[in-house]
C-alpha cells in the first residue's frame, strides 16, 4: 500500500473525527438552556455555574481512556480505538438528551462522552503524528484545530436546534450525528508501519531514533517529563478557566446580551482554531518550546485586558478573549509534536496520554477557582490576577526546559 497518499486521507479522516469531539466545548452554549430545562423540571433553581462541574468532568476524565486506549491503539492500530471510542461519545451526548438531573448529566456528558473523546482525540493525533514524522508541528495544528473549530461551528447549529425542538433534541441530534460520522471515519484510520518513512524525509540516524523512543516508565524517570506537564497545566490553564463560563462572563462583565454572548464564544474559538495552526507550523520553524514562551507572554496581555474590562468594554472584551484563544491554542497544537520530539514517535500515543494529564488538572482546577473566587467574592476580577500568575510561572518553566536541554548536551 501506498502510505506516501494514504497518510493524507488518514489525516482528513482524523481532521472530520476531531472536528466532531469538539463539540465539548460548545456546552457553554448548550448549559443555560439545560439549566432552565433542569430547573423548571425539577421546581429548583439551576444556573449554568450550577451545571459547570459536568463539563469539569468530561475535561478531566480523558487522560484515563487517552493513556489505555493508546496502549490499543499502538498495538493494534487506531481503526478499533476509534470506533468504541466513537460510540461512546456519540451515546453520551445523545443520552444527555433524556437528563432529568444534574447526575444524570455528569453519567452521560461527564463520564461516557468524556471517555470516549480521550480514546478517540489520543488516536487521531498520535497515528497522525507517526504518518507525518516531517510536519509533526503542523500536523499536530491541524488535528488539533479541527477539534477546536467545532466551538465555532456547533454553537449556532445547536442554538438553531433549541430555538425550534428545544435543548434536549439539540444532544440527540448531534449526538446521532456525530456517531456516525466517527465511525464511518474510523474505517479510513490505520496503524502506521513502524518502518514508514515519507518520500523525500531524511530521518534521525537509527541509533538517535532508538535512543529518544521512550516506554511511560523510562518517560517518568526524566526531569524533563515534570517540566513540560506543569507547563502544559500552566498553558492551558487560563482558556479552560473562561471557557466553560465564556457566555455568562461575557454577559455579566461587558453586559452582552446572549446573542452577543454566543458570538463571544465563537470568537474565543476561531482564535484557538487560528492559534493551533499557526503555533504548530510556527514551532517547526523557531522550535517548540519557544513558541510556548511566546505564548506565555501574550495570554499575560490577554489577562491584563481582561482585568480591566468593564461594562460596555465590548471591543476589549474581544481583543482580550481573542489573545487567551491564540495562546490556548499554541499550547493544544504544539504540544503533541513536543511530545514526540521529547520521547519519540513510538509510543507516543500513550506517552501523550500521560501527559494530557497537565490539561485535565488545569480543566479541573482553573473553572474550580472561578467558582470559588465568584462565590466568595461576586466578581471575577482576582480570577483573572490568580490566572496571570499561573500564566508567569508557565513562561518561568519554559527556561527550565531550556536548561535542562542545555546540561544534558553538556
Amino acid at each position: 500500500m501506498d502510505y506516501n497518499k494514504k497518510r493524507w486521507l488518514i489525516l482528513i479522516a482524523s481532521c472530520f473525527i476531531n472536528l466532531c469531539i469538539g463539540s465539548l466545548y460548545a456546552w457553554s452554549v448548550l448549559s443555560v438552556p439545560m439549566a432552565e430545562y433542569l430547573s423548571q423540571l425539577t421546581g429548583a433553581t439551576l444556573t449554568a455555574r450550577d451545571l459547570s462541574i459536568v463539563f469539569v468532568i468530561a475535561n478531566s476524565v480523558g487522560p484515563i481512556t487517552m493513556i489505555t486506549g493508546g496502549t490499543i491503539n499502538d498495538t493494534l492500530g487506531p481503526k478499533l480505538v476509534v470506533l468504541i471510542g466513537g460510540i461512546m461519545f456519540g451515546g453520551g451526548m445523545f443520552l444527555s438528551g433524556y437528563a432529568r438531573s444534574v447526575s444524570f448529566l455528569i453519567g452521560t456528558y461527564s463520564l461516557l462522552l468524556g471517555l470516549g473523546l480521550g480514546m478517540v482525540y489520543g488516536a487521531t493525533i498520535s497515528t497522525s503524528i507517526k504518518f507525518f514524522p516531517d510536519r509533526r508541528g503542523l500536523v499536530g495544528g491541524l488535528t488539533t484545530a479541527t477539534f477546536g473549530i467545532s466551538s465555532v461551528i456547533i454553537p449556532p447549529i445547536a442554538a438553531m436546534i433549541i430555538s425550534k425542538t428545544g435543548v434536549t433534541s439539540a444532544f440527540k441530534v448531534i449526538g446521532a450525528v456525530f456517531a456516525v460520522i466517527i465511525c464511518l471515519s474510523a474505517l479510513i484510520m490505520e496503524k502506521c508501519p513502524a518502518d514508514f518513512v515519507p518520500e523525500g524525509y531524511t530521518p534521525p540516524a537509527a541509533n538517535k531514533q532508538a535512543a529518544i523512543n521512550k516506554n511511560w516508565k523510562e518517560m517518568l524517570q526524566t526531569p524533563v517529563f515534570y517540566v513540560m506537564i506543569l507547563l502544559l497545566t500552566c498553558g492551558a490553564f487560563a482558556a479552560l478557566m473562561f471557557i466553560p463560563m465564556a457566555s455568562p462572563l461575557a454577559q455579566n462583565i461587558v453586559g452582552m446580551s446572549t446573542a452577543s454572548a454566543t458570538a463571544a464564544v465563537s470568537t474565543l474559538a476561531l482564535f484557538n482554531v487560528l492559534g493551533r495552526v499557526l503555533a504548530g507550523s510556527i514551532s517547526d520553524r523557531i522550535g517548540r518550546i519557544n513558541t510556548l514562551a511566546l505564548a506565555c507572554v501574550l495570554s499575560v496581555i490577554g489577562l491584563i485586558m481582561l482585568y480591566f474590562c468593564g461594562e460596555g468594554d465590548v471591543v476589549l472584551f474581544y481583543i482580550a478573549i481573542s489573545i487567551i484563544g491564540i495562546c490556548f491554542g499554541s499550547f493544544m497544537g504544539v504540544f503533541p509534536g513536543f511530545t514526540a520530539d521529547q520521547f519519540g514517535p513510538k509510543n507516543n500515543s500513550v506517552n501523550y496520554g500521560i501527559m494530557f494529564i497537565g490539561f485535565a488538572l488545569a480543566g479541573y482546577v482553573g473553572p474550580t477557582i472561578l467558582n470559588n473566587i465568584y462565590a466568595a467574592t461576586g466578581g471575577y476580577k482576582n480570577a483573572f490576577l490568580t490566572a496571570m500568575a499561573i500564566s508567569i510561572m508557565g513562561l518561568g518553566l519554559t527556561f527550565v526546559y531550556t536548561h535542562l536541554q542545555k546540561s544534558k548536551k553538556n
